[in-house]
């Protein structure tokens, strides 16, 4: 028996097509169908770990999500120690295969996760993907895997080539005519509007300044076609007006003030005389003390000391602090 499986391994090699190697290892490589694990030859080949972690790495990788993979757990497995094994877990670790969180649980619990990655360079590019079992293919119904959200590589998968199903006439929608319900009034994102400013009123309105006041208005549209006010408008702008006066405004300026630089084309003239009535009310005219410079505050003179000729502040002269001490004394 041992003879005819030889001379059928050698019939098998022999028909490897292409060159083989004089030495070394060579591969009969049989397709899986079925219970099996992509590995990465970034671990299967590592040049920094040792043999005892690279098998400890794929043995984890090929493991369901759940599995007890601690020390005590794979040294019940294995031939090696819990020495070996433990530092075989921290050469994983090291190189970033393993990682240990710690996460808070239900009730305010904190635990440590074992989260094994297969892919450790692609950490740095950050990212939250799904943590579940190996990839394995099985014609048995696979169970609910059970999932994770960690912060680990955003790294797609290779795309497995699968049979695109031929696309289905989608029906079209029909409308559906909604019930009535009253209106939704949603809340305005504009900024709030500032309340309008009243209009200026004089201390007094006398009739001289209302009809003063009223003729001046109307007297508008003379120098500009456009700021035509109607008799209610005159009326009501009236105040405004007068306040003007009754702070001594000159008519010509407040007739430029009204009239310049008027927009393209005027729709709300009365608006416009209204604003500008409000917002460019000049202050009332100071009064002759309040123009009057301030007094300064009297400065006492400079005085030579009669004893040591020394200069000190005094409205009088005389002898300075120290000079009238030393008279105290002598006295």
């Amino acid at each position: 028996m041992d003879t005819q499986h030889d001379n059928a391994l050698t019939h098998a090699l022999a028909a490897i097509p292409g060159p083989v190697p004089p030495s070394g290892v060579l591969h009969a490589v049989i397709p899986h169908t079925s219970r099996f694990t992509v590995v990465g030859n970034h671990l299967a080949q590592h040049a920094e770990l040792s043999l005892v972690a690279i098998g400890i790495g794929v043995h984890i990788q090929s493991l369901p999500a759940g599995s007890k993979v601690g020390i005590k757990a794979l040294a019940a497995r294995f031939p090696e120690g819990e020495v070996k094994i433990a530092c075989a877990l921290r050469e994983l670790e090291a190189h970033g295969y393993l990682h240990r969180p710690r996460m808070r649980l239900a009730k305010g619990r904190v635990a440590t996760r074992t989260v094994f990655c297969n892919q450790p360079g692609a950490v740095l590019r950050g990212g939250v993907v799904p943590v579940v079992g190996p990839a394995v293919r099985s014609t048995a119904p696979a169970p609910a895997p059970v999932r994770e959200h960690l912060r680990v590589p955003e790294s797609a998968p290779v795309p497995e080539p699968t049979a695109v199903p031929e696309p289905r006439p989608v029906p079209e929608a029909v409308a559906v005519p909604e019930a009535p319900h009253a209106p939704v009034r949603l809340p305005s994102r504009t900024a709030p509007t500032q309340p309008r400013r009243p209009l200026p009123r004089p201390h007094v309105l006398t009739p001289e300044l209302r009809q003063a006041s009223s003729a001046f208005l109307a007297d508008l549209r003379r120098h500009a076609e456009d700021l035509v006010l109607s008799e209610q408008d005159v009326e009501e702008l009236a105040p405004g007006v007068a306040a003007w006066l009754e702070r001594e405004a000159n008519p010509d300026a407040m007739r430029r003030a009204l009239t310049a630089d008027l927009p393209k084309p005027l729709k709300h003239p009365a608006r416009l005389v209204r604003h500008r009535l409000t917002a460019l009310l000049p202050p009332p005219l100071p009064g002759i003390h309040d123009l009057a410079l301030p007094r300064r505050a009297p400065v006492t003179p400079f005085q030579t000391c009669d004893g040591c000729e020394r200069a000190f502040r005094s409205h009088e002269p005389g002898h300075c602090r120290d000079c009238r001490a030393q008279c105290w004394e002598a006295a």
